[in-house]
């Protein structure tokens, strides 16, 4: 399974508010179940989130895991509500 995001943030390009933010995210790679973690700047204008975040789990239940472990919980509170404008968020099961 591939859990993905794309969002906005409220804090301007390079500021030390973004910085934090990312850093902040970063922090869920270590939450057990979690692979591939990996965090993108958007470039394209086509899109107006800035960023996306791709994380793949080997089990449903991983990523259950990952959703309600008090680190994530933790981020979501004290960052992701406050400091992201806008998002899209969209779960993918390997088909083949």
């Amino acid at each position: 399974m591939e859990h993905t995001v794309t969002f906005r943030l409220k804090h301007s390009t390079g500021s030390p508010e973004e910085t934090d933010f990312l850093s902040a995210l970063e922090e869920l790679a270590e939450i057990p179940g979690v692979k591939n973690f990996r965090i993108r700047r958007q470039v394209s204008p086509k899109n107006s989130h800035t960023f996306g975040l791709s994380i793949h789990f080997d089990s449903d239940e991983d990523f259950r895991a990952y959703s309600n472990h008090p680190l994530h919980d933790a981020f979501v509170q004290e960052h992701w509500i406050t400091e992201v404008e806008d998002f899209q968020e969209s779960d993918f099961e390997v088909m083949q």
